[in-house]
């Protein structure tokens, strides 16, 4: 089942749930509920009218609370004969005693027209006098009785409090809901239904934009229209899908840049090892002198394999990595010396001088592990293009708030027109003279520095020599 249809389903299902329940409070509940707040009300206007009883304007206030509450109440003494009636229509006046005659006496109301005791009333004052409380109710499917004693105003003795309601009056009104409740619910499903559906295909567009999104993101035409501002986590979505799609891209692009740039470099050095052990097994392995130049050359050429391959291995990571490096407080000073003494120590017998300028004290945010990959990177390029001096120079300094690290040699220089491509990654056309391994140690170095927030610079004059430059922000105090 398609989204839209479910999403369709479940705004039919939301709005059968609405009227079911809108059924039930209407027609099912009302009368229980209409009963509950009469009786409740009833029993409230009781309470009041017993509290007052003995004022003044009792009878005054028995019109009011019979009009208000729409009740029916008489107030007889303990032989049933009326001392007061009142109801949400007319109200009565209080009688003499001797209008009473020794019979239940009529209330004359305006307009001329007379109530009568109701025809429970010997019940309901039989089981008055037989109550240990003192109060009675009595209910029947038609109407509540509630009656009390009172000391009523004017009276001597005890006077008996008849209050009553009708509970049937919801009726009719709820046969007219339910007629009424049907046409409205007719409206309201073919009106629900038709904007259900419109509101469906409004969200259900987004969704299949970004599902046609998603199967095209192999595809090098992945470009599919999508409209954001319907909801936030739907456009973030359609930004996480075109990250996606961009580091697809990237990894694609890296994996052609890899056939193509690096098969030549990875061809050479096998073709090279598989040549000398053939010559070794088949011409040079009784010369022993011969057979130990033709693995030195297997040797070396593993080397260059080797450290190949863990270029591009590092220059992959520095690439495809989706987490931020580690930071922390880093001395440059301890970097930058750490990684020129290994090199002391390992060409210092060959003749080559390491010049240092290091300056104390200057430090940065940064991952110390790549920094010293980054500036091993540089002065191993020095090394492989010193000139015939052997001398390679090392600096640190700082500079407008800036630190800058700076390696120098005094090889062959680099032409002009080259200096913008020897951060790119496998630039090898020094390599390919014999003074490199993949064309990547450069490119590693560019982007350890942009991990870092800085920037990378070369200076260099044909045939006097370059100077490498890679520079950094030092944070204020406090900051680090």
């Amino acid at each position: 089942m398609t989204f839209q249809r479910k999403l369709l389903g479940c705004f039919i299902f939301f709005t059968a749930v609405i009227f079911a329940v809108l059924w039930l409070l209407q027609t099912v509940f009302l009368q229980r509920f209409y009963n509950g707040m009469v009786i409740k009300n009833t029993v409230s206007a009781a309470d009041k009218i017993s509290a007052r009883s003995n004022e003044a304007d009792i009878t005054e206030y028995i019109d009011q609370l019979s009009r208000d509450n729409s009740v029916l109440v008489f107030v007889t003494d303990t032989e049933g004969n009326i001392l007061y009636s009142s109801d949400e229509y007319k109200k009565g006046h209080k009688l003499r005693n001797n209008e009473f005659n020794g019979m239940r006496a009529d209330i004359r109301v305006e307009h001329g027209h007379y109530r009568e005791l109701p025809d429970n009333y010997d019940r309901f004052l039989s089981e008055l006098v037989a109550s240990d409380s003192n109060e009675i109710e009595l209910l029947s499917d038609e109407m509540y009785i509630y009656g009390m004693y009172i000391d009523f105003y004017g009276s001597d003795d005890k006077a008996v409090m008849y209050i009553g309601t009708m509970l049937n009056a919801v009726g009719s009104t709820a046969r007219i809901i339910r007629v009424q409740l049907i046409w409205v619910t007719l409206l309201s499903v073919i009106t629900g239904f038709v904007i259900a559906w419109f509101m469906s295909r409004s969200f259900s567009r987004p969704v299949a934009q970004l599902n046609e999104k998603a199967h095209k993101l192999a595809d090098k035409d992945s470009d599919t229209d999508f409209r954001k501002g319907f909801c936030s986590e739907l456009d973030e979505l359609n930004d996480t899908l075109d990250n996606t799609a961009d580091k697809l891209k990237k990894s694609q692009e890296f994996q052609n840049e890899l056939l193509a740039n690096v098969s030549h470099d990875l061809r050479t050095p096998l073709t090279m090892i598989k040549g000398y052990a053939e010559m070794i097994r088949d011409i040079s392995r009784e010369d022993e002198k011969q057979c130990a130049e033709d693995v030195a050359v297997i040797v070396e050429e593993t080397d260059r394999l080797t450290a190949l391959v863990n270029e591009i291995l590092e220059y992959s990571e520095l690439q495809m990595t989706d987490t931020q490096l580690v930071m922390s407080e880093v001395d440059l000073a301890e970097v930058v010396n750490s990684v020129a003494d290994s090199f002391e120590n390992l060409y210092s017998k060959e003749g080559y001088i390491f010049e240092r300028h290091i300056a104390e004290n200057i430090r940065i945010n940064g991952n110390v592990s790549r920094l010293q990959r980054a500036v091993y990177n540089l002065l191993d390029n020095a090394v492989r293009h010193a000139g015939e001096d052997k001398w390679t120079g090392v600096m640190l300094k700082s500079a407008d708030s800036k630190a800058v690290i700076e390696i120098s040699d005094h090889g062959e220089g680099i032409a002009a027109e080259e200096l913008e491509k020897i951060w790119d990654k496998y630039y090898t056309k020094r390599q390919r003279q014999g003074k490199g391994v993949s064309g990547l140690g450069l490119a590693i170095v560019k982007q350890t520095v942009v991990l870092h927030n800085g920037r990378c610079e070369a200076e260099s004059v044909t045939g006097k020599g370059s100077t490498f430059r890679i520079i950094f922000d030092i944070p204020k105090q406090g900051s680090l």
